[in-house]
């Protein structure tokens, strides 16, 4: 095909799309469903409507080829999981009982069986469950979710194309089973998985698909010679089969490096690859291979993870280079929109100006739509879409929300020497331990506390004028109130004021820094009916006044226990925001830890003796190249140190990160120079305490001892053991006892008794080490 004919026949598509509805149906048809509230066959209902809707939604905006198989209960990998009959043993009897119960205690867990462990998807804030596998695994095919979803688009007469986790992400995606030994690779597993997915893509086909998408992100990754071999070998099986629709190999998130010359030569019908900007190498690379003749390219040119519109001209520059690359060039998102919210439409409280420079998943649909239709057409057919998008474009690099002297002028005076503590760690913990006077084997949480419904009534109430400042503040002083007593009743003895007035970790301070917009609507999933409204970081940051002094300080008069400091680090607030792509997200951290340290400061100079400066993003935002992590996790300590550093030596700074595989930067945590750390450990079975200690970090930590992804209580055995575990890692002198994230999502039945559980096991061990 020339490279015109190829321009003739682009057509829009993407790879995924938001699962939550307009109105977070889903979260609350789920959660309705775990309460006995919703029936399952009510719950397939709801589900079957919001697929319909937004396949619907897609056809009209003018997408010529929709996502199937991409929605979930839960989560995708979870659901890939049980198409290739992967279940946990010790889930089998729940899920042969009651499908759809197996599948959600799989994720959640119950009282008595242990859910998958959790973990970040690739660099994302999305979560996922991890695969259990080991050697005696069995696959067998189950296509009956994905068969099933097929048919309910091609019903509606649309073209549609099932999209699965490829077998070669999957496996490397999973880990050992409880009981496996530590270095069983599942990526051994591949021969025995392939006849699976061959049995699902011949469902497929049965079923009507004329194409099947096999997601395989993890190639974006530096991978081994083996791993490649692997993945060459997959696809040159996968390819080779008869009975089978058309194959289309997806990767995102990054440049496919390596894997690229594999996956071209490889006897499948089509790739689609990441062309934005972090992953602009596949273009030159995509050449160099000599492109991919005969085959269909579907090119994502639409940032598919961040919301600012899209700069066309610069768009169909590189759809048209990329035209005489592939027999056939149709145009996507760089990544499933699952990641972005759903209509900037909803947004009331935004500057209608500022709105349009903003896209949320609907707004993307639309922009690869015109972007296929100009590569199609030519740009006269779009000349009045491509007008407003440079207005735009240039409204918002002109703006002065984006460009404030004052916060520039801080940020250029910045010297080494403002992210060093005055003093070295032993000498700090000397000093910590004399005027801290805590125990052996410290008692903490995270920082929140259960978030009732009266609480998000009252802040509802207070945006909506039903109730004034000063009633909500009663609210808020009276929560309080309750959180500490509790906390001293259990023996906790660090305490926290339970963040009874935030609506996020991360929101809650993006509201009251200036260069930050908060959006109503922008709704997000980060795992299961999880969903969070990441704030828009537009322009320059600085901090106003005081954001969280006042509530502290009210804290710590109710108690003669040290109360933390409870604040957001400042590569947390990237990650878990929308962030400025006009300037080096170095630049962007360095503005957010100055407004941060000036907080730091404040909370010292009113009292607080331990501040805690979360930062579980840190992992989740390390570049998916090796080649490209020294220069971010350079720039990422140094800001932590930049906010935390310029305080006295006995005041002890906390930090905290959750469901991330911390081996890869147990170096970064001891650079981040922080004198505790709290860290996820319990559905691991205390892995980061061995990494730790495997380091020789030298400072405290916290590896948590409570599952608060669960509504599972765990028992003051089950605690005590997972201390014990620990010790055999870090010293009693330097471990703390605390759960594994804030109680935040927890109700206070469950809390009540899990820190009960908690502080009673931390007093067993603690006789024990005393030989009391």
């Amino acid at each position: 095909m020339t490279a015109k004919s190829a321009a003739a026949a682009a057509r829009a598509t993407v790879y995924g799309y938001p699962r939550q509805g307009r109105n977070r149906e889903l979260k609350k048809a789920i959660e309705g469903y775990w309460k006995g509230s919703v029936t399952a066959d009510a719950l397939r209902a709801t589900t079957a409507e919001l697929r319909r809707t937004n396949w619907q939604q897609l056809a009209d905006a003018g997408i010529h080829e929709v996502p199937t198989g991409d929605f979930s209960y839960y989560d995708h990998v979870l659901d890939t999981t049980v198409m290739v009959g992967a279940i946990p043993e010790r889930h089998r009897a729940a899920v042969e009982t009651d499908a759809l119960d197996g599948y959600f205690a799989m994720a959640r867990g119950t009282q008595d069986v242990a859910p998958l462990e959790m973990t970040k998807w690739f660099d994302t804030n999305y979560h996922y469950l991890v695969p259990e596998l080991g050697p005696h695994t069995v696959f067998t095919a189950d296509a009956s979710k994905q068969v099933a979803e097929l048919g309910e688009a091609l019903a509606l007469g649309l073209a549609a194309r099932p999209v699965l986790v490829g077998p070669v992400t999957y496996l490397l995606l999973a880990k050992p089973a409880p009981g496996v030994p530590a270095d069983f690779d599942p990526l051994t597993l591949l021969d025995r998985l392939l006849p699976v997915y061959a049995e699902v893509l011949a469902d497929l086909r049965a079923a009507g698909a004329e194409w099947v998408q096999l997601d395989e992100p993890a190639l974006v990754q530096d991978r081994t010679p083996a791993e490649l071999d692997a993945a060459e070998r997959a696809y040159r099986g996968l390819g080779a089969l008869t009975d089978r629709p058309k194959l289309l190999v997806a990767s995102y998130f990054d440049r496919l490096g390596e894997a690229l010359p594999v996956l071209a030569k490889a006897p499948v019908d089509g790739l689609a690859l990441d062309f934005t900007e972090r992953a602009s190498a596949n273009l030159d690379a995509l050449a160099a291979v000599g492109g991919l003749p005969g085959k269909r390219l579907i090119a994502g040119v639409v940032n598919g993870r961040n919301i600012w519109v899209n700069d066309l001209s610069a768009s169909l520059t590189t759809l048209g280079t990329l035209l005489g690359l592939a027999d056939r060039v149709d145009v996507s998102a760089s990544c499933s929109l699952l990641h972005v919210p759903l209509d900037t439409m909803a947004e009331r409280d935004i500057e209608p100006q500022i709105l349009r420079w903003l896209a949320f998943a609907e707004q993307k649909t639309a922009e690869i739509v015109t972007l296929a239709k100009g590569l199609a057409q030519g740009t006269g057919s779009i000349a009045a879409e491509l007008a407003v998008n440079r207005a735009d474009l240039a409204s918002r690099a002109g703006s002065p929300i984006t460009h404030d002297p004052d916060v520039r002028s801080r940020e250029s005076t910045v010297t080494e020497a403002d992210a060093r503590r005055s003093q070295p760690y032993a000498e700090r913990a000397a000093a910590q331990r004399a005027h801290l006077g805590l125990p052996l084997l410290p008692t903490t949480t995270i920082g929140s506390f259960p978030q009732t419904g009266e609480l998000r009534t009252a802040r509802a109430d207070l945006r909506t004028g039903r109730i004034d400042t000063v009633g909500y503040e009663e609210r808020i002083r009276a929560e309080i109130q309750e959180v500490i007593s509790f906390q001293e009743k259990t023996g906790l003895d660090v305490l926290v004021h339970g963040e009874a007035e935030r609506n996020d970790m991360v929101q809650y301070f993006a509201e009251r820094l200036t260069g930050y917009l908060a959006t109503q609507h922008g709704w997000v999933q980060s795992y299961g009916t999880r969903y969070v409204r990441p704030p828009i970081l537009a322009g320059d940051i600085s901090r106003p006044e005081p954001m969280t002094v006042r509530w502290t300080t009210y804290a710590q008069s109710l108690t003669s226990r040290p109360v933390k400091g409870m604040l957001t680090g400042p590569v947390t607030m990237l990650a878990w925001s929308f962030v400025r792509d006009d300037q080096p997200l170095g630049d962007t951290a360095r503005q957010v830890a100055l407004a941060l340290r000036d907080e730091v400061n404040g909370l010292e100079a009113a009292g607080t003796s331990v501040i805690q400066v979360d930062e579980p993003a840190l992992r989740e935002t390390l570049p998916l190249r090796a080649a490209d992590r020294p220069d971010y996790l350079a720039w990422a300590t140094e800001a932590f140190r930049l906010t935390t550093s310029g305080v006295r030596p006995d005041t002890q700074i906390h930090t905290h990160m959750c469901y991330a595989e911390f081996g890869d930067i147990v170096q970064a945590i001891d650079d981040l120079d922080a004198d505790v750390i709290s860290l996820e450990a319990a559905r691991s079975h205390m892995q980061v305490a061995r990494e730790l200690a495997a380091h020789g970090y030298p400072r405290e930590a916290g590896p948590g001892v409570y599952d608060i992804h669960s509504p599972r209580v765990p028992g003051t055995e089950e605690a005590a053991a997972l201390l014990r575990t620990g010790l055999k890692a870090i010293p009693a002198e330097r471990l703390w006892v605390n759960p594994d994230c804030g109680l935040k999502t927890r109700g206070w039945p469950e809390t009540r008794t899990s820190l009960e559980n908690l502080v009673t096991a931390a007093r067993t061990v603690r006789e024990e080490l005393s030989g009391s």
